[in-house]
């Protein structure tokens, strides 16, 4: 489900917003003077900030705060959301744009309180409801790297939120239903392994942020960890990362998981869209005790209920649908769907195909496809484009033949979906 604006809550907000004066910056202290004293000499360890540059790219810090053609992390980017846009800070040390006048307890209460510097709440776009699961021995290198990045001049853009989304206070309320800020706590039934991986996919790698569907008010449906959701504003679907019955990854085993976070592409797909990002910043580059953990964890995951029972009816256009897959697809991706191994993804299976909206499909036919390149994976091959040469029937003819085809028995794309797509930004 994606965001979208009710105007029923507005009225509450003001109140709450009223009452925000009370709340804003009566945090408590986080460290005794004497802990501070000793955060402030370790920063300067050089072990420390090169386990706080892992740790930043385990993160994907970059990702965000780093604008297109910019300088990393000096900030820059707008991110985009239902509510508006919110820009990205400037988190290189300069200190009159930067970080540079932060201390560690500034930090800190940043990623596990979602507060700024002067008590400020922050917005969830900064995805601290997952990030305060963090351990403070973590955030301290995180910090220690930071701060010895070059500073970077670079103010900060204006908010782009409209009212009553730029009233700071009235994220109180939101906050009280979607927010619980607590650092990991390890499962003592459960692996050092298994914990590792729980630690980094809960904390650090944020998966839930985009793997997990979220209701009207942008909160994250907890009760549904995991299981797949449409990304606002990207327009890509996020699937349900269970390898179980039923779930989005069934029937992927370690190795995979392993080798996709690691090059880009394992034997059940191919990282691509927004995923091909994170790869290309961030999983590409963690050890692989990192990931084998990370793929322990996902396949502990429960099964999936099974959906409800919807009669499969094959889509009208599924006869041009096959013509226009034999001329276009079949080249690369078999006429079974097969794909070939480590070069094309397989289509007959592929939950990226099968996923409930169909839009992953859709905007790759529309997009092209393109693998990230990594280490394991340098010259990755890539599909081209097909938006100038298919008109938006077409479109959605070929990819309902994909959904409905060999084992495949997902919903028909419709037209005016495809046309939707097709004007939606790519970042």
């Amino acid at each position: 489900m994606t965001w979208r604006r009710h105007g029923w809550w507005v009225p509450a907000l003001l109140v709450v917003a009223v009452l925000g004066w009370w709340y804003l910056g009566h945090g408590q202290p986080v460290a005794s003077p004497a802990q501070r004293e000793a955060d402030a000499a370790a920063l300067r360890d050089p072990a420390l900030i090169a386990r706080g540059e892992y740790l930043a790219t385990a993160g994907d810090c970059a990702a965000c705060h780093t604008a297109r053609d910019g300088q990393r992390y000096a900030g820059g980017r707008s991110l985009g959301t239902p509510f508006g846009d919110v820009p990205a800070p400037n988190i290189t040390p300069d200190p009159g744009t930067g970080i540079g006048q932060w201390s560690f307890d500034d930090f800190w209460r940043a990623l596990h309180e979602g507060k700024g510097r002067r008590g400020e709440l922050l917005y969830p776009v900064f995805s601290y409801t997952s990030f305060t699961k963090v351990s403070r021995d973590d955030a301290l290198a995180i910090f220690a790297y930071l701060k010895s990045l070059p500073p970077v001049q670079r103010p900060d853009a204006a908010l782009g939120l409209e009212f009553p989304y730029n009233v700071r206070s009235s994220l109180i309320a939101w906050r009280a239903l979607y927010f619980k800020p607590g650092e990991y706590r390890p499962d003592p039934a459960k692996s050092e392994q298994w914990n590792r991986g729980a630690y980094l996919v809960q904390g650090l790698g944020h998966c839930n942020e985009c793997h997990t569907t979220r209701d009207s008010l942008g909160g994250i449906e907890q009760d549904r960890h995991l299981t797949g959701g449409q990304i606002p504003q990207l327009d890509w679907y996020a699937p349900d990362l269970s390898t179980q019955a039923g779930g989005g990854l069934d029937g992927w085993r370690a190795q995979d998981i392993v080798d996709l976070l690691k090059t880009g592409q394992s034997a059940k797909g191919t990282a691509f869209g927004p995923m091909a990002d994170v790869v290309r910043l961030s999983t590409q580059h963690l050890r692989d005790a990192d990931l084998q953990a990370v793929a322990v964890y996902l396949q502990s995951l429960p099964p999936r209920a099974p959906a409800a029972a919807v009669p499969f009816v094959q889509a009208a256009s599924h006869a041009q649908g096959g013509k226009l897959y034999a001329q276009h697809c079949a080249d690369c991706h078999g006429k079974d769907g097969r794909g070939v191994a480590g070069i094309y993804p397989p289509l007959d299976g592929n939950t990226s195909v099968t996923e409930p909206t169909g839009i992953n499909a859709t905007r790759s036919v529309l997009l092209g496809g393109f693998a990230p390149t990594t280490a394991g994976n340098p010259k990755p091959y890539s599909m081209p484009p097909f938006a100038q040469q298919l008109n938006d029937a077409d479109v959605a003819a070929v990819v309902g033949y994909i959904r409905q085809s060999w084992s495949n028995q997902a919903g028909a794309v419709q037209p005016a979906d495809v046309g939707t797509y097709r004007n939606t930004p790519v970042d």
